[in-house]
């Protein structure tokens, strides 16, 4: 799992990146998937925990992180859904009596293709383009190290993670260097092509994070029980000696006391 997210995460850097150098050729117009909507009603959540349990605060952590970002948009009174990939994060919103579009279980922790993330990737932007959704929002937890995972929200729709960049000259430390594309064919048709893949990227990667985090929590989590295992083992049997040698001892001064009685 962690092969595999590691050798996606530079394509995905680098294809926002590209992405950014066209965005800056042509602009919002381009595509409907990089354009705010002028009004907010309707927000979608893609919610990514696991399956299974016994894996410490790894799921508490992400449906907290969701909690929170549903939290902030009903404030704003704002019609929620969710779709789901993990049966923990899909008990929270049945419990919680959330509006569930989709779930998709049996992803996060085993082996799966970027078709996964291209059917669900769909289904999003479809929504997002017939107004279905307004904003669309991706929980997921990033993998720092095998001791360290951080619970993300994201915003996916509309793009905004494209950020506008000019070229840099490969002599400016202060920023990096972009590369001028020349597209074939044209940038904003290049874009319009590109976004929406863009988008089934963006979840893939995601779901990868996700997937790693999931196994390094449960190793962790695992080796923490090991651990206070055999710490409750030793003491357990440091106690059972020192019961066991106080016993010893009082049967010996029995043994001593009825021996002396019988001299006496």
């Amino acid at each position: 799992a962690q092969q595999n997210m590691d050798r996606f995460r530079p394509y995905a850097e680098k294809f926002e990146e590209v992405l950014g150098s066209l965005a800056e050729k042509s602009g919002e117009e381009a595509s409907p998937l990089l354009v705010p909507k002028e009004e907010v009603e309707k927000v979608h959540i893609v919610l990514c925990t696991s399956d299974r349990g016994l894996c410490g605060g790894f799921n508490m952590n992400l449906i907290t992180k969701a909690a929170e970002l549903h939290e902030e948009k009903a404030g704003e009174n704002l019609e929620i859904s969710f779709t789901n990939f993990g049966k923990k994060g899909r008990d929270w919103c049945r419990n919680k009596k959330m509006d569930r579009i989709s779930e998709h279980l049996g992803i996060v922790g085993a082996t799966f293709g970027f078709n996964v993330a291209s059917t669900a990737a769909s289904s999003l932007v479809e929504g997002f383009l017939s107004g279905s959704y307004d904003e669309v929002y991706v929980v997921y937890s990033e993998f720092v190290s095998m001791a360290k995972q951080v619970p993300i929200a994201k915003q996916i729709l509309p793009i905004t993670s494209v950020e506008s960049s000019e070229p840099k000259d490969k002599g400016d430390e202060d920023a990096p260097y972009l590369a001028e594309h020349i597209c074939e064919p044209p940038a904003a048709e290049l874009l319009g092509i590109l976004l929406p893949k863009n988008v089934s990227v963006q979840l893939f990667s995601a779901l990868l994070e996700t997937s790693t985090s999931e196994h390094a929590a449960r190793m962790m989590a695992m080796d923490n029980a090991t651990n206070a295992c055999s710490d409750m083992i030793d003491e357990l049997t440091l106690a059972y000696n020192k019961a066991r040698q106080a016993a010893i001892t009082a049967e010996l001064m029995d043994i001593v006391g009825g021996a002396e009685a019988l001299k006496g």
